[in-house]
């Protein structure tokens, strides 16, 4: 199979989920053995490949750096090229953080997708793994396992201790739709995460056009004040325990579809298209983004 890229142009803009700052996004052509490349055309044309070796933080999104340049939020865009199948592309962006849209990879997968993608003359290159390599978080019990395989694959299981979200598996294979089955799947968060993530200053541009909340306790009534004014829902709306979000959930497992969005946009960090069977428990990006550095460092 050989590399592809873009077609066309394609112009994203809107607010980031946690810094709340607006910006313009142009996705652009890129010529053979390009990659994914950020480019911050705010601070002189600043390029920040999409490599592991280049994350800085990792909470709550993946944050690429390099020197005073970053950009932030970067793997709902990375999980729509990896779906689509894009070897090469330049991302334009004018601020410090990707548009969050509506949460998911959707927008960028349905942009794109109609128009098809231009065929370079080049072969695509696999990043394959000579063994099988696992990364740990001994403090919460996630693990990742990568395998190398013929087929790539995911299975993923995500457990919050949620008795709303509950224990949930996904999985995800060449004969999967990413365009129907992943890409739609919202990003989301606990509602009682909501006020401790602003006071960190994360979380400024979330609303219930972008973000699922989970509510698994009964709110307190100046709570539920209080949150009215950035969930913008009304005190009667808030449940007891359940989903606020809209519109409603696109899948029971959305949670746990979501999760495997983020981990296939984050193991993209690992230069390219992985030839492995992976297998993850409880994932988040800084795992992810630590397996991927593990791939790049057994390459």
């Amino acid at each position: 199979m050989n590399q592809q890229t873009l077609k066309k142009e394609y112009i994203f803009e809107g607010k980031g989920l946690h810094s709340g700052k607006f910006s313009r996004v142009v996705l652009r052509p890129a010529p053979v053995d390009t990659g994914l490349v950020f480019i911050r055309t705010d601070l002189g044309g600043v390029r920040i490949p999409a490599l592991a070796t280049y994350v800085g933080k990792t909470r709550r999104s993946t944050i690429l750096a390099r020197g005073r340049a970053k950009v932030g939020t970067v793997e709902h865009l990375l999980s729509a090229m990896t779906g689509l199948g894009v070897d090469n592309a330049f991302i334009d962006i004018d601020n410090c953080e990707m548009p969050i849209l509506d949460g998911s990879a959707a927008p960028y997968f349905n942009a794109i997708a109609p128009d098809g993608l231009q065929e370079l003359e080049a072969p695509r290159k696999w990043i394959e793994i000579p063994h099988e390599l696992i990364v740990h978080n001994e403090k919460s019990g996630a693990w990742i396992k990568l395998v190398p395989s013929l087929v790539p694959s995911v299975e993923l299981t995500i457990d919050f201790n949620s008795k709303v979200i509950g224990v949930q598996t996904v999985r995800y294979s060449g004969d999967s739709d990413y365009g129907t089955d992943i890409a739609p799947c919202r990003t989301f968060c606990f509602f009682h995460e909501v006020l401790p993530l602003l006071c960190l200053g994360l979380a400024r541009g979330g609303d219930l056009g972008n973000a699922i909340v989970v509510v698994e306790k009964p709110v307190r009534r100046w709570q539920a004040r209080l949150m009215a004014r950035v969930l913008g829902k009304t005190v009667k709306d808030m449940p007891s325990q359940g989903y606020l979000c809209d519109p409603g959930l696109r899948f029971a497992d959305e949670c746990a579809r979501h999760k495997l969005l983020d981990l296939l946009g984050d193991l993209r960090l690992c230069g390219g298209f992985l030839k492995a069977r992976v297998e993850a428990f409880k994932p988040g990006h800084a795992l992810n983004t630590l397996a991927a550095k593990e791939v790049l460092s057994n390459i």
